[in-house]
């Protein structure tokens, strides 16, 4: 799916009330390739370009949506053949491939400013490769476990802190006829989630990011562990049946009919969850419980990015927009509850009031100790994520093929990283 929105002076009216006088008349054409199809990040990004046009009226400023999955597909090709000026993507070794193949600027002049230095600190490690910066951060957002509060209510259940009260409450939620939890494993990532949960809390951050980095056996004795957790709740028929057939989205009615009683899932399942129909008083969050006390908690939670192509023709612009996407001002405009609904990443922006992203800064601020994962397709080499990521939604289908599916992965690290 492709379309396109040519923004022009006369498109926006007035001027954003947060608008600040630009310091050098922007002139030409800048091309912006998003990825945010989904409807309330187009319309934020949208309405972002409009307030940043109202400060350039003499630039010419045309968007190109593309829907995600397709997205994904296609970026090495037009960052090689017909780059835009600005384009979305994802931090850490979502963006090395490109870094690596000289598809991406270099924009480590944009740390050297104080206003980015300062307010982008907590994400210049994630948009850091040999030292230099690639990008930025325009928005975070947490993971953990959304959930039926009136279902829990109606089954006498507690928010569960360790394996065992999750196991339990599982345990109850499939004798009620209901499964525990919805999911979609159509596109793969959603599997990776859930991974990375049982992963860290299993084996810990460090131990993740070296597997992710391919210094540890997919054979080894700790990652088996973690698969054996996962398949207790598999055996006890804790997912849907077909997830395998469905995307995140076709997912979420098990949630909202009640079918399932929750959802592994990031914070933008919030937004379609209400326009569903669910309440704040039907829909909770819990941060996933503690498997091994040994370890400290991580989470994961994503970073989505601005990069300027290498291949660019008017950088100037490009450089100008990346500083007002990631303004005080805008990153609190675009972030709060009735837009993308996530965290801002700028230290000077305001966290919305909605009770989600206050639960998520909270955790994310003083509950995570062992670290921020980006996710496990973000984390770990392209084709090492897609290998892997097929074997969890295998696994999730076939549990009890864990040993050949575990060995056929080992099989692929051993070609992949060498």
């Amino acid at each position: 799916m492709l379309s396109k929105m040519k923004t022009t002076a006369a498109a926006v009216a007035v001027a954003s009330a947060f608008a600040v006088p630009a310091s050098a008349e922007l002139t030409g054409d800048l091309n912006i390739f998003l990825d945010t199809s989904n409807p309330a990040p187009r319309a934020t990004m949208e309405a972002m370009i409009d307030r940043f046009k109202a400060e350039h009226p003499g630039l010419n400023v045309e968007t190109t949506v593309i829907d995600r999955e397709a997205y994904k597909t296609q970026i090495r090709n037009f960052l090689t053949a017909n780059a835009p000026d600005v384009a979305t993507w994802y931090a850490a070794n979502r963006m090395r491939p490109y870094v690596e193949a000289g598809l991406f600027e270099d924009v480590s002049d944009l740390y050297a400013e104080p206003e980015i230095a300062e307010g982008l600190a907590s994400t210049k490690g994630a948009l850091t490769i040999d030292d230099k910066q690639w990008g930025v951060a325009y928005t975070y957002y947490q993971w953990g476990v959304y959930y039926r509060k009136d279902i829990f209510a109606e089954l006498g259940l507690s928010e569960p802190t360790n394996w065992a009260e999750e196991k339990a409450n599982c345990g109850k939620i499939v004798a009620s006829g209901r499964a525990c939890y919805t999911i979609g494993t159509k596109y793969l990532w959603t599997a990776g989630g859930w991974f990375d949960y049982l992963n860290m809390r299993t084996n810990g951050f460090d131990f993740h990011m070296d597997l992710a980095a391919g210094n540890v056996s997919w054979e080894d004795d700790r990652v088996k562990q973690t698969f054996m957790n996962w398949k207790e709740l598999i055996d006890m028929g804790g997912f849907i049946a077909d997830h395998q057939t469905y995307s995140w989205q076709e997912a979420l009615p098990f949630m909202v009919n009640g079918e399932a009683a929750s959802y592994l899932m990031g914070n933008f399942a919030v937004a379609p969850l209400r326009e569903a129909g669910l309440t704040d008083d039907q829909l909770d969050f819990y941060q996933f419980p503690v498997i091994n006390p040994e370890v400290a908690l991580s989470e994961d939670a994503p970073t989505d990015t601005f990069h300027i192509p290498a291949n660019a023709k008017n950088k100037e612009a490009a450089r100008e927009f990346l500083r007002f996407a990631t303004s005080p001002a805008e990153q609190t405009i675009i972030n709060n509850g009735k837009n993308l609904g996530q965290l801002p990443v700028n230290a000077a922006s305001s966290v919305d009031d909605d009770k989600f992203l206050q639960m998520g800064f909270e955790m994310l601020s003083n509950n995570s100790t062992g670290g921020v994962a980006q996710f496990w397709d973000r984390d770990a080499p392209a084709e090492m994520a897609k290998v892997s990521m097929e074997g969890f939604q295998e696994f999730m289908v076939k549990p009890d093929q864990m040993d050949k599916i575990l060995a056929k992965l080992e099989r692929a690290r051993g070609r992949i990283y060498k």
